[in-house]
């Protein structure tokens, strides 16, 4: 198809073209202009963000726990300090359990603090007095003190206790002065924390500020140039998809846009070219489906005659093969009696399954006038049909008060016929079937359910039961063609509704399926 070529413009309008911006360049200006202060407001809040974590983490994880474990340590010297001296001015042993335990947290306190005291010389150097005074102490003061009560008995004058304590001062000077430095640095982690703070708080707030302001300075840009000029495009688009294809499309705005139009009109021009070609091709598609519906009637009327002329030949075996059955059973040796027994049941089968698929066939083929069916009669009749074998198995019918429905009578009843029928065919051997129908109205369909408490059918063969042909038992434990629920979609399919097998029902087997809804118009005429 030929169509009408684009015009070149003249130079005005080419100059015009050239002095626009692309919308694309405009939208990657501001994209660029936003990228850019988020990323600086990243990096900021980043490093702001490290930073802070880092006093955090300084004052948390180091700071803190040494000046515990340094006030612990303290602790215990002041322990064994106090434990000496009331040990010197009683006499008793009694006193000294404090001083042995107080070394022993000294030595678990000194573990923990030279971890947390890496980074920090004044702190490691003011440990390392405290503790080598504390040895001193112990070694030049406490053990002859200790040994001199020991040996005589008796509590030693004050005068000895003071020179202790005066001794132990040598200890407090530089515990004093570790827990004096822990204190000043954690003020200064506190004072940085803060700090950092703040920092980030004030970058998030010029963040949003001049987030805000590209946001709206990009929405009116884009409102301006490329908003408008759309929906002038979208109303020309619209005009011209209401049916006016001789609306011209006037291009404008950004490249893209004026783009835009321009292929709008081109594709109206082409539409307008091609109209011709699509009523061509209409009637071509109607000559075609009246050549679809000849052709299934002659499929319809070939099948009809092909079934007819198996069915002929097949009589006839079937019926000779019987007549030997009947006259020679017996008088035969056992191999031949089952031979014979093959050829009847394979005849009989193959009559079966001719008749099955003469009916699947004729299934929304014949051009019959739908009336309104009342299911409740088409349930009768299939239970008539299925009298020997409900008397067989001893079934169980139980029915809701049906609808009546717009279709064929013969389909409906062969729907519950074939149910009913797969129903009682397949139920337990320790109890009889019992079949239970119900309806209920969803929306513009009757929701039908038929239910019985037989073998049941395991889920993943859902989809397989509907397929024609499709057996999930050995034919010599169940009989049947396998047309069965086959035909039951197609008749159900044919009126617009749907059929599944409900996995979730545990105990037996649960078939569901929809009909529409017959017309109020309907019902009362057939009510009058």
């Amino acid at each position: 198809m030929i169509s009408r070529p684009e015009p070149a413009g003249t130079s005005d309008q080419l100059a015009d073209r050239g002095r626009r911006w692309p919308l694309g360049r405009i939208i990657g200006i501001g994209l660029l202009g936003l990228a850019l202060v988020v990323t600086a407001a990243i990096v900021v809040g980043a490093v702001t963000l490290s930073n802070l974590n880092g006093a955090r983490a300084r004052v948390v994880d180091s700071l803190d726990p040494a000046a515990l474990h340094g006030s612990q340590l303290y602790a215990a010297l002041l322990n064994q300090e106090t434990s000496v001296r009331g040990y010197l001015l009683s006499g008793q042993r009694s006193f000294l359990g404090p001083y042995f335990s107080g070394q022993t947290d000294q030595q678990s306190q000194v573990t923990s603090l030279r971890g947390l005291l890496v980074g920090l010389p004044p702190a490691q150097a003011d440990l390392r007095q405290a503790l080598d005074a504390a040895s001193h102490w112990r070694s030049a003061y406490v053990a002859p003190v200790v040994a001199q009560v020991a040996a005589s008995g008796q509590p030693l004058p004050g005068g000895n206790v003071a020179t202790g304590k005066v001794e132990f001062d040598a200890v407090r000077a530089p515990m004093n002065s570790l827990q004096s430095y822990l204190s000043t640095q954690r003020h200064r982690a506190e004072a940085r924390l803060r700090t950092d703070a703040t920092v980030l708080d004030v970058t998030g707030i010029v963040l949003a500020i001049v987030l805000v302001l590209l946001v709206a300075l990009i929405a009116v840009a884009l409102r301006r140039i490329a908003i408008r000029p759309l929906a002038r495009l979208a109303a020309d688009a619209r005009t011209v998809a209401g049916g006016d294809f001789e609306h011209e499309v006037d291009p404008s705005g950004p490249q893209e846009v004026h783009q835009l139009a321009v292929d709008v009109n081109r594709m109206r021009e082409r539409i307008l070219s091609e109209l011709s070609a699509v009523r061509a091709a209409n009637l071509t598609l109607e000559d075609r489906a009246l050549d679809l519906e000849r052709s299934n009637a002659e499929l319809e009327q070939f099948a009809y005659v092909a079934s007819h002329d198996l069915q002929e030949p097949l009589r006839k075996v079937a019926s000779f093969c019987q007549l030997l059955q009947r006259r020679y059973l017996g008088q035969l040796d056992a191999r031949a009696d089952q031979y014979i027994e093959f050829a009847v049941d394979g005849a009989k089968r193959m009559q079966a399954l001719i008749d099955d698929l003469l009916a699947f066939s004729r299934v929304g083929r014949a051009d019959r006038e739908l009336v309104l069916v009342s299911c409740a009669s088409a349930l009768s009749q299939a239970r008539v049909n299925l009298t020997a074998e409900i008397r067989r198995s001893g079934a169980t019918i139980e029915s809701d008060l049906l609808p009546s429905v717009r279709a064929e009578v013969s389909l409906v009843t062969s729907l519950f016929q074939n149910l009913l029928s797969n129903a009682i065919k397949f139920h337990r051997a320790d109890r009889p079937p019992l079949i239970q129908i119900t309806v209920t109205q969803k929306d513009e369909f009757w929701l039908f359910s038929i239910t019985d408490n037989g073998i049941g059918i395991e889920p993943q063969y859902a989809e397989r039961i509907f397929v024609i042909f499709q057996r999930l038992h050995d034919r010599a434990a169940y009989a049947g063609t396998g047309i069965g629920l086959a035909m039951c979609r197609k008749i159900v399919e044919h009126y617009g509704g749907t059929i599944w097998l409900d996995t979730a029902f545990p105990d037996g087997a649960r078939f569901c399926f929809t009909l529409p809804v017959a017309p109020a118009s309907d019902e009362e005429n057939s009510d009058d």
